[in-house]
């Protein structure tokens, strides 16, 4: 039912900036947090960033905080990353979902995933 699209994502020069954004329908994903998550050839899925329901609070993954911002707009159903200052290691397909939360110590989402948006970062 939850339907997910992830746009934005490119190819970028080290030290470059990229927004993507992520629209949600299908439930009330407005009332829940959201996040991004990315996945890079050969590793397991990781959580990057994450927004409260109403924006108020931001989380972030340690190797981006301070270079990432994560935002929402829930008169649109749609959040959005902000990537500043990027680096090789950046490269991921990245992935937005809705209710994260932690379990066990670690960021998860709903079981359902969108397709993705590929972010390539170069020198």
């Amino acid at each position: 039912q939850v339907q997910l699209v992830e746009s934005g994502g490119g190819l970028v020069q080290v030290g470059g900036s990229l927004r993507l954004s992520c629209a949600a329908s299908g439930l009330t994903v407005r009332s829940y947090a959201m996040g991004w998550f990315r996945q890079a050839p050969g590793k397991e899925r990781e959580f990057v960033a994450a927004v409260s329901w109403n924006g108020d609070n931001t989380y972030y993954s340690d190797s981006v905080e301070g270079r990432f911002t994560i935002s929402r707009d829930n008169a649109k159903d749609t959040i959005y990353l902000q990537m500043s200052s990027l680096k090789p290691e950046d490269t991921a397909v990245y992935y937005c979902n809705g209710d994260v939360r932690t379990v066990l110590g670690d960021y998860v989402g709903m079981d359902i995933w969108g397709q993705g948006t590929q972010v390539t970062v170069s020198s």
